[in-house]
C-alpha cells in the first residue's frame, strides 16, 4: 500500500473520523481543530508537526512516531502512548487534557506538560527523567516504580506517589504539594 508524504500543510477543521487522513508521513505540517476522534494512527509518522484544538480521543497509536510534536488544547482521552514507536519519541503537551492516558513503560525524558490535565494518567515504569509538569492537575494519576530524577512538579497539583516506589532524587515539589508524597502514611498535614 503506497504511503503518502506531506510536509509544510496546513489541515484546517478536517473530520478525520468521516473522512480518513491518508497513511503516511507528515513533516511541519499543522493540524488546526481537526477530528481524529477513534482513528486509526498506527504506523504514520508525524516529525516537527503541531496539533492545535484538536481531537484525538480514543486515537489507535500502535507503532505511530512522534518526533519533536506540539499538541496545544487538545483534548486527548485515553491514549495509549506506550503503543507509539518509541525511538525518537518526543512531544510536548500545552492546554491539554489527557485523562485515562497511558505512558506505561515510555521513556520520555525532559518532556514538557503545561497547563495539562492529567486524571487517571498512567505512568508505571515510565522514564520522565528531566521532564517539567507545569501547573497539571494530577489527580488520580499513577506514578509506579516510576523514573521521576530531576522532574519539575514545582506548580502542579493533586498528585499521589510513594517515594519508596518511584526514583525520586533531585525531584522538585512545593511544599503544599508534600502531602501528595506522605498519602501512604495516613498522618494529618496542616
Amino acid at each position: 500500500m503506497e504511503q503518502t508524504y506531506s510536509s509544510d500543510t496546513e489541515y484546517r477543521g478536517r473530520n478525520f473520523k468521516m473522512n480518513p487522513l491518508a497513511k503516511g508521513e507528515f513533516e511541519d505540517c499543522l493540524f488546526l481543530d481537526c477530528d481524529f476522534s477513534e482513528c486509526n494512527l498506527s504506523d504514520f509518522v508525524f516529525t516537527d508537526c503541531e496539533f492545535k484544538f484538536c481531537n484525538l480521543s480514543l486515537v489507535k497509536l500502535t507503532k505511530t512516531t512522534f518526533r519533536d510534536v506540539i499538541f496545544r488544547n487538545c483534548k486527548m482521552l485515553g491514549l495509549h502512548f506506550e503503543d507509539c514507536n518509541e525511538f525518537g519519541l518526543s512531544f510536548q503537551f500545552n492546554d491539554c487534557i489527557l485523562d485515562h492516558s497511558s505512558f506505561y513503560k515510555t521513556k520520555i525524558i525532559k518532556t514538557v506538560l503545561r497547563d495539562t490535565r492529567l486524571h487517571e494518567a498512567d505512568f508505571s515504569e515510565c522514564d520522565l527523567t528531566g521532564s517539567a509538569f507545569i501547573n497539571c492537575d494530577l489527580r488520580g494519576a499513577v506514578f509506579d516504580h516510576t523514573n521521576l530524577e530531576k522532574v519539575d512538579f514545582l506548580t502542579s497539583f493533586n498528585y499521589t506517589m510513594d517515594p519508596e516506589k518511584n526514583k525520586l532524587k533531585k525531584t522538585r515539589f512545593s511544599s503544599g504539594g508534600l502531602s501528595g508524597l506522605l498519602n501512604k502514611f495516613d498522618i494529618i498535614i496542616d
